[in-house]
């Protein structure tokens, strides 16, 4: 009862980290303006994503272009957009495969199918954050990088935005979720295989005839 729990728990956390990651997606706060030196006080805020990058007025107005061209994006958004649609289907089959052989559900019989069919689904979230960590670090390592070089002007320095924290505490969520899955279905297998008991044969008696104790 106790790995059900647990195994529920891991699903939730998951499915929580697949959510994530599809905000994290869709958000286009990946890179912000930074406000440093000359551009302290500035009249727009210019938010860079996957898709798009919008520009935030300092009376509140936002305007959000689409990327023209794909071909013209840099190495990484190609990259984060490839991986993090990937991780979105992928967390997709791996809540289906999940659900399927939960212990919770009567999809399969019991047994060490069904085990491996849950494992199969946490090493499927376990990889889902994996791949969605390679372009938040991406991201990450060219913010910081272009911050400190002093030949980027400052008007083009840019910080880490909401996306990428988003992204994260999503990635978190996958693998914690996605090793809880897996522990919890390897011990539920380790329960369930008990091993074979074999009885001692019945041993007839002087007269001939079976012990009434090998009746009872």
């Amino acid at each position: 009862m106790t790995s059900a729990a647990l195994e529920i728990l891991g699903l939730g956390l998951g499915i929580l980290g697949w959510v994530g990651v599809i905000l994290a997606c869709g958000l286009p706060m990946w890179q912000v303006s930074a406000f440093i030196e000359a551009n302290i006080v500035v009249a727009q805020t210019i938010w860079e994503g996957l898709w798009m990058n919008c520009v935030v007025q300092s009376t509140g107005q936002m305007q959000c272009k689409v990327y023209d061209s794909i071909l013209a994006l840099p190495a990484e958004v190609q990259a984060g957009r490839a991986l993090t649609v990937l991780v979105a289907l992928l967390g997709l089959v791996a809540l289906m495969v999940t659900v399927v052989g939960a212990q919770c559900t009567n999809c399969i019989r019991p047994g060490k199918v069904k085990s491996r069919i849950v494992i199969a689904g946490g090493a499927i979230y376990i990889l889902c954050g994996v791949l969605v960590l390679i372009p938040l670090c991406w991201f990450a390592n060219i913010v910081i990088r272009d911050f400190y070089d002093p030949t980027v002007p400052t008007s083009k320095k840019r910080e880490m935005g909401a996306a990428l924290y988003i992204g994260w505490a999503a990635t978190a969520l996958l693998l914690f979720g996605g090793c809880l899955i897996c522990c919890c279905s390897c011990s539920q297998r380790d329960e369930t295989s008990f091993p074979v008991k074999y009885s001692a044969p019945r041993r007839p008696t002087s007269n001939g005839e079976y012990d009434k104790k090998n009746y009872v």
